[in-house]
């Protein structure tokens, strides 16, 4: 990492506590972090972790710009499940055509990048100070795990963007990304894969010792549950099954699935009670245009929406039974959608995600409990336990479809049913892209609504295909001469 973004990530703490005093706000620069100050008492650091939730859906430079829901867009547009039905007014069209990750100079790219080294500079602070602020021992603990977890997600995104797929029957010694682990402004080298690994299970498994008894209220915190499932999705990552189910079903424990009538009410509101973890707006924080639901919603009333609704892929949603709930989330004839005046209709646009109010006003999930049904149902299948396996995905599929009976699939065919539950469920939700370079799986848009026109002809990507991993901005590789840049 290097020293000139470090100075920028130390200075950005100050920027986004969200529950600082306003003296506190007035009487210290934006451009040195005031650790002492901060971390004084609990009470002053709950500010800090505070900062960090808000910084999930702040505005940054540009529209494409909106924090964890933009890069969740991002996921989803270098995937095949989501598709552009139009250019629109531009925005995130160099993303589907898998250009911009692959420019080193794209303004998105330096965003993404910094985004997560900021949290993790965030993490830092507090994992550093913590121990020292006055207060119940408590609360230190709480604040100090939701900063390891925060941790431990920044890398896993970063690693999985930025370096070549975690393959667990190999040592992985390829290059990863820098490892910030205190509060310095020491450029740093890239670590390996397996290194920036070892950190992340290290800063889950501290995070879930810290948060044992938190319940996370309000659901913009990282709970016990949450932190679990963190844990689920890096092992399902690093292809650690046993734990990947484990902790999956750890995860879920207590936390019911949302009902039918709820699942068609527009994914915004972080009080469904499937929901574990998700970012909630209040009408004095909307993101206006940056928002995910300016580019994800049916109905807000931007450029965006009106000239370019999303769709999901058609031979996806060939594959959704009539009587299944998800099915009425999109519509096959581009009717019966709420689009905002003016606005286009396509076959297969989605409603999944919709604005309750004109403004651009939604919560965004990311972490449902449904994911962990998920987990735990693909981890089962391919430790070849197929009646465990078709027992977990059976709870979530008939809470879908009543009608679903239960799987007598096996082997690869179980698997296969599981992850196209995986595909429909998660939708738009910013998982896709991992999953095909976690699986080993090719790009692969044939055969569907995608057109050539619209993807630059970017419609197959083989496994192994430099494209796979984000190059590194090219801020970073000009001040900090210890980071080697991607192959190009």
């Amino acid at each position: 990492m290097t020293k000139k973004l470090l100075y920028t990530l130390i200075a950005i703490p100050v920027l986004i506590f969200s529950s600082c005093k306003k003296d506190y706000l007035d009487t210290n620069p934006t451009d040195a972090y005031p650790s002492e100050s901060v971390f004084t008492t609990v009470d002053n650091a709950w500010s800090a972790i505070n900062g960090i939730h808000r910084s999930l859906y702040i505005q940054y430079d540009s529209q494409d710009q909106g924090g964890q829901g933009s890069i969740m867009i991002n996921n989803d547009m270098l995937g095949d499940d989501l598709v552009m039905t139009a250019a629109g007014n531009g925005w995130f069209n160099s993303q589907y055509q898998w250009l911009t990750h692959r420019n080193a100079s794209a303004t998105f790219l330096k965003f993404t990048y910094l985004f997560y080294y900021k949290i993790i500079a965030n993490a830092n602070m507090i994992i550093d100070n913590i121990d020292k602020a006055t207060g119940d021992d408590g609360d230190r603990k709480v604040i100090k795990g939701q900063a390891q977890a925060y941790r431990a997600w920044a890398y896993w995104n970063l690693v999985q963007m930025y370096a070549i797929r975690y393959d667990a029957t190999t040592n992985n010694s390829q290059d990863g990304v820098p490892l910030v682990l205190t509060s310095t402004t020491e450029g740093l080298p890239r670590s390996t894969v397996a290194e920036v690994y070892t950190q992340i299970v290290k800063d889950i498994d501290d995070a879930i010792v810290n948060l044992e008894g938190f319940t996370g209220k309000p659901k913009s915190h990282i709970s016990i549950n949450v932190a679990k499932g963190l844990k689920a999705r890096i092992a399902l990552t690093m292809q650690n099954w046993a734990d990947a189910a484990k902790y999956a079903e750890e995860a879920r424990a207590g936390v019911e699935l949302m009902s039918n009538a709820d699942y068609k009410t527009g994914f915004n509101d972080f009080s469904n009670k499937e929901w574990m973890w998700g970012s909630h707006q209040i009408s004095e924080q909307t993101t206006y245009f940056y928002s995910f639901f300016a580019f994800m919603s049916s109905n807000y009333n931007s450029s965006n929406i009106r000239t370019n609704p999303k769709a999901i892929n058609s031979a996806l949603y060939a594959k959704i039974t009539n009587t299944d709930v998800r099915r009425q989330v999109w519509s096959s004839d581009g009717e019966d959608v709420p689009v905002p005046p003016g606005g286009v209709k396509y076959p297969y646009i989605s409603k999944k995600f919709m604005v309750a109010t004109a403004a651009s006003i939604g919560d965004v999930p990311l972490m449902r409990a449904a994911e962990m049904y998920l987990i735990e149902a693909e981890a089962k299948a391919r430790l070849n336990q197929d009646a465990a396996a078709a027992d977990v995905l059976y709870e979530l599929a008939v809470n879908r479809d009543p009608q679903y009976t239960k799987s007598t699939a096996t082997g690869d065919a179980l698997l296969q049913e599981i992850l196209t539950q995986r595909r429909v469920e998660l939708w738009g939700e910013g998982f896709r892209f991992y999953d095909l370079k976690r699986m080993h799986l090719a790009l692969n848009r044939t055969g569907a609504n995608h057109t050539p026109a619209l993807t630059a002809n970017v419609m197959e990507v083989p496994v192994d295909d430099i494209r796979w991993e984000f190059l590194f901005p090219q801020d970073e590789i000009n001040a900090n001469k210890a980071v080697e840049q991607n192959p190009i």
